[in-house]
């Protein structure tokens, strides 16, 4: 008769990595497809001020952003330190405002131009004579919806 006997102690198998390049294909993929790049650059100083009461845009894809600060430290030369406006990536004058918002409906679908919101991220060290300016000129071309940005306050 024949003897059955084990040959040792084996262990565990090793792990399989065959499907470890796809795992990573699909990850790599995922964050692609997910990540949002950022449209503009700053070229302002833009220290948000702070808010209790918040509330989230819906689509942030119906946003034109207009951005006021003091001009970053690379364009104090050129511009001086008082706050500028700046649309998309160049620095513009209170007058480009209207162009901007034209260009803007242009680009959307004509059914999502009434649901467009203007989003101010204004700088909260700028006066308010430039942001009355600002209003002015969005209220001619009608454009009505008007959003300040603005950062949590942190509750200490």
């Amino acid at each position: 008769m024949a003897k059955f006997g084990r040959k040792g102690k084996g262990g565990t198998p090793a792990v399989s990595t065959a499907s470890l390049p796809d795992i990573v294909f699909m990850l790599l993929f995922f964050f692609m497809v997910t990540t949002v790049m950022r449209t503009a650059d700053l070229k302002v100083k833009n220290n948000l001020p702070s808010a209790t009461e918040l509330k989230k845009l819906e689509k942030k894809s119906l946003v034109s952003y207009i951005y006021v600060g003091e001009p970053k430290r690379q364009f104090v030369k050129l511009f001086g330190t008082e706050p500028r406006i700046q649309l998309n990536d160049q620095f513009a004058t209170v007058s480009d405002i209207e162009q901007f918002i034209i260009s803007e409906r242009e680009a959307r679908d004509e059914k999502e131009v009434p649901f467009m919101t203007t989003s101010l991220k204004v700088d909260g060290k700028a006066k308010m004579g430039i942001v009355t300016d600002i209003k002015q000129a969005l209220r001619e071309v009608n454009a009505l919806k008007i959003n300040y940005s603005s950062r949590k306050k942190n509750d200490k």
